[in-house]
């Protein structure tokens, strides 16, 4: 039986396990779709712990890790168009991506493009395509100057690259660890800590910051919020619950194929590196999620899967 990597009950990395599961069947408007990648991502271990997405129905089962893959087409279900078996795709499974077979709706499936890789391909649904929605979101015109807070995260790196080439002036916040990191992306490096606020403020180019794209939430987002003169350019992907008390938004997912087309051909372009830091096969999945969920992967962490 297929081999898959997920979790049997919510709470921490005690309830994952390895999981033989049958082999999916495509529905209606569905791909079923041999994994090569997987991107690895913090909502994975927030799920396990028990964080459902709005709307969500609740774990009546054992459930399979990973939000985004890389794959070939198996097999069509009833309706598909513009896919056949063999098609190198990838996008956000239904049925979850560590795994060697999983579903993803046709209608919010990609085809990777022959130049891409499919680990790099693997972490753009997530990470690249949440940068993307943010940055339109903002409509920020060039010469703008962007705060983005975690600079050195999976999402932080694509925004951060995107908003260069968008025509941005970026201050970006990560550890001391990642300056120069973060600093080869293009942005203005500033370390979390006391006075942040006041940090970013002296460190932005003009001494100003037009929009906040938040990856961070806590308790310095409020100070944060103040460095702005237009409350409606906070966005953020970490404290959807509170931000609008700050006078802000939620970053306001697209969610289709057409931003996956665009984040793969900046990818292919060059100006959107995926920064694929680390690699693990399937079997060491759970230390894959360990090195994300301990909150100091640099880049993108990616189990590759063999069948």
């Amino acid at each position: 039986m297929p081999k898959a990597y997920g979790f049997t009950a919510h709470g921490g990395p005690e309830v994952e396990a390895f999981l033989d599961l049958a082999e999916p069947e495509p529905g209606p408007g569905q791909l079923l779709v041999a994994v090569r990648a997987a991107g690895v991502n913090p909502v994975d271990w927030k799920l396990r712990a028990g964080k459902r997405r709005p709307g969500q129905a609740p774990m009546t089962g054992p459930e399979v890790l990973g939000s985004e893959v890389a794959g070939t087409v198996e097999r069509v279900g009833a309706g598909v168009e513009g896919f056949v078996p063999g098609d190198p795709v990838f996008g956000n499974p239904v049925t979850g991506g560590y795994a060697e077979f999983t579903l993803i709706p046709a209608g919010i499936a990609a085809h990777k493009p022959g130049p891409l890789s499919f680990a790099d391909a693997a972490v753009l649904p997530v990470a690249a395509a949440t940068a993307y929605d943010g940055l339109r979101q903002l409509d920020l015109p060039a010469g703008s100057t962007l705060l983005v807070t975690g600079a050195g995260g999976g999402v932080g790196v694509a925004a951060t690259q995107i908003a260069r080439h968008f025509g941005l002036r970026v201050v970006g916040t990560a550890s001391t660890g990642k300056k120069e990191f973060v600093e080869s992306l293009g942005a203005v490096h500033v370390p979390p800590g006391p006075r942040l606020a006041e940090r970013i403020r002296e460190a932005a180019p003009d001494h100003r910051v037009d929009a906040v794209f938040d990856l961070v939430g806590g308790a310095d987002l409020a100070g944060l919020a103040e460095l702005l003169t237009d409350r409606g350019k906070l966005i953020t992907a970490a404290a959807k619950e509170t931000v609008a008390e700050l006078g802000g938004a939620p970053v306001a997912r697209a969610r289709t194929a057409a931003v996956l087309d665009e984040v793969a051909l900046l990818a292919v372009a060059g100006v959107l590196r995926p920064h694929v830091t680390a690699t693990y096969p399937l079997d060491r999945a759970d230390e894959a999620l360990r090195a994300v969920e301990g909150g100091h992967a640099r880049g993108k962490v990616v189990i590759e899967v063999s069948v």
